[in-house]
């Protein structure tokens, strides 16, 4: 099957080198020929490394770049099996891109956005056929992320997303199943990791470095949320929030900070603007944490208790599986375990407690926990029970 793929620039570069890779001839559309070229020698210099580190042979990563034509005209998509796209986050753009797309391909052809924040029903409304629509949302460098959401619209025919999910596998990723539903699951799910963080921060709990070193050194992630929010960019992570919350019609859990606000109007974007939460000049000064224990596991319990109750929520709005949820969590944004099975090792009762208390202290309903989560802790069940879970 030949797989199209509008848009040249990191992500759809990234799809494009993924079909490749995986054997398919593939098509990589844009409108502006220095980002074909630049495309071109991204992706060339991607297989390089990939063959260099012993993860390709050099014949096929040579045999996957031939495999890619790059173009500036629709009309090489007539015979494409499956088109995804792969633009500017915004709706009006992708509607329109489908629209004339539509024109131009069989009508037994797929058509697939990579959208992360937009609504695949809303992008499928715009085609005459929005049966054959599907989300498939890879993540970012996609040649290296295992984790693809597969998202099927309201208008998605009965079947074709199990379709996708087998062939998204077959390329050599994890799809996992998800509801269109804002964030769908990693930017649904880890928005707490990052906003209850700030609010510790903004109420004064501890300094940026010391949350950071609860989250990696007692918690086991890679990055903590203020370095990592610095990594990812406040240009980025912010949008993402904001969206997150107006989507779910102004949820007070997905609730943007001010604080990141603040940072996002200063320009301090984090490592690409040499300053975020933390001064990246060079010369400035590491702030040094507060290696108090018993302060590391309050702040820690805090952020897992919510994230907890994320992935307990969307379990039981059923946007996803369980084991689909620890699958997203855990290759989407590295966890150190998934979040139900943590759930399982502490121990239901006391994620509940965390959250009650939270609840009781600032009557915000941020801090209210799933109806899942509260009713299985009264019964004391666990989330994987014939499981012996992991420990924290």
């Amino acid at each position: 099957m030949t797989i199209g793929i509008i848009g040249s620039g990191a992500m759809g570069a990234g799809i494009a080198q993924v079909a490749a890779t995986a054997g398919h001839p593939v098509w990589l559309l844009d409108q502006n020929q220095t980002a074909l070229q630049q495309a071109a020698q991204r992706i060339r210099q991607s297989l390089d490394k990939l063959a260099e580190k012993g993860k390709l042979t050099v014949e096929d990563a040579a045999a996957a770049f031939t495999r890619i034509q790059f173009t500036e005209k629709q009309a090489n998509f007539a015979d494409c099996g499956l088109v995804l796209e792969a633009i500017v986050e915004d709706l009006t753009a992708k509607q329109q891109v489908f629209q004339e797309i539509e024109s131009v391909v069989s009508v037994d052809c797929l058509l697939a956005t990579n959208t992360s924040s937009l609504s695949i029903t809303s992008i499928a409304a715009a085609c005459q056929h929005p049966e054959r629509f599907v989300g498939i949302h890879f993540f970012n460098p996609a040649p290296l992320m295992q984790l693809v959401e597969v998202v099927p619209a309201v208008q998605t025919r009965s079947g074709l997303a199990d379709e996708v999910r087998a062939l998204v596998q077959s390329w050599g990723k994890r799809p996992v199943l998800v509801q269109d539903t804002p964030g769908f699951i990693v930017n649904r799910v880890a928005r707490p990791f990052y906003g209850e963080a700030i609010r510790l921060l903004e109420e004064g709990v501890a300094d940026a470095a010391t949350i950071d070193w609860a989250m990696t050194e007692l918690g086991g992630f890679r990055m903590g949320p203020f370095a990592l929010t610095d990594f990812i960019g406040h240009d980025v992570n912010y949008r993402v929030t904001e969206s997150v919350w107006t989507a779910f019609f102004y949820d007070p859990r997905y609730r943007p900070s001010l604080t990141q606000k603040r940072l996002l109007e200063a320009g301090y974007y984090g490592r690409k603007s040499g300053r975020g939460f933390y001064d990246y000049a060079p010369g400035a000064p590491t702030p040094s944490p507060t290696r108090d224990e018993a302060l590391g596991q309050a702040i820690l319990h805090r952020i897992l208790a919510m994230l907890i109750n994320e992935a307990a929520d969307a379990l039981h709005l059923r946007v996803a599986t369980a084991p689909d949820l620890e699958v997203a969590m855990t290759t989407g944004v590295n966890y150190p375990q998934g979040l139900l099975a943590w759930a399982d090792a502490l121990g239901l009762p006391r994620v509940l407690h965390i959250l009650d208390d939270l609840y009781h202290e600032y009557h915000e309903e941020r801090y209210r926990a799933s109806p899942l989560l509260r009713r299985m802790a009264q019964a004391r069940q666990t989330f994987f029970p014939t499981e012996a879970g992991a420990t924290l």
